[in-house]
């Protein structure tokens, strides 16, 4: 489920970046590093940039600047083993997952992914739409294996010229 701290033992008076602990003293929130081996370890998505885009447990796409948000694109850290179950706050116990997956999974362990695809946001992106939806949230579009880059939004309003000298691609028509 979310890693709000909801039902924390810490409160508002904790400091910033400080990880929450439950009475028990177990962390409730994963730490910077199980975030990152986390969303490492999640399926990439063919011919995007891996450091931008994952999918999560149940096959959905999901935008890694798009944390703790609501949208079909946002993901949240879930607990497999959910923490009210016991399960602890580290990597081997993270997936990433759609935040209204994770919203409906809530507290039940290792739900079958097939239930937690019929939880998905019901919308697929084509890559042009994900290409304008990667310029919006970026500035710039990567493409792994392509020797061009596409234009900064600065680019293509004509207020910045690129120092880079790979050359230019185009968002594609299709």
């Amino acid at each position: 489920m979310s890693n709000s701290g909801a039902g924390s033992a810490s409160s508002s008076s904790s400091s910033p970046g400080r990880k929450e602990k439950e009475k028990d003293g177990r962390p409730r929130q994963f730490d910077a590093k199980a975030k990152t081996l986390c969303w490492a370890r999640a399926d990439t998505v063919p011919g995007r940039h891996p450091e931008r885009w994952r999918k999560d447990a149940a096959g959905n796409i999901v935008c890694k600047r798009f944390f703790n948000c609501s949208g079909c694109l946002c993901f949240e850290y879930d607990h497999i083993i959910p923490f009210s179950k016991g399960g602890e706050s580290v990597v081997e116990n993270c997936q990433i997952l759609q935040t209204r997956v994770n919203r409906f999974k809530s507290d039940q362990p290792e739900v079958d992914i097939t239930r937690l695809q019929g939880y998905s946001c019901d919308i697929t992106f084509t890559d042009k739409e994900l290409d304008i939806i990667e310029m919006a949230v970026y500035g710039n579009v990567i493409r792994p294996g392509n020797q061009c880059r596409c234009r900064t939004v600065a680019e293509m309003l004509g207020t910045y010229k690129s120092k880079d000298s790979k050359a230019v691609c185009k968002l594609p028509e299709s």
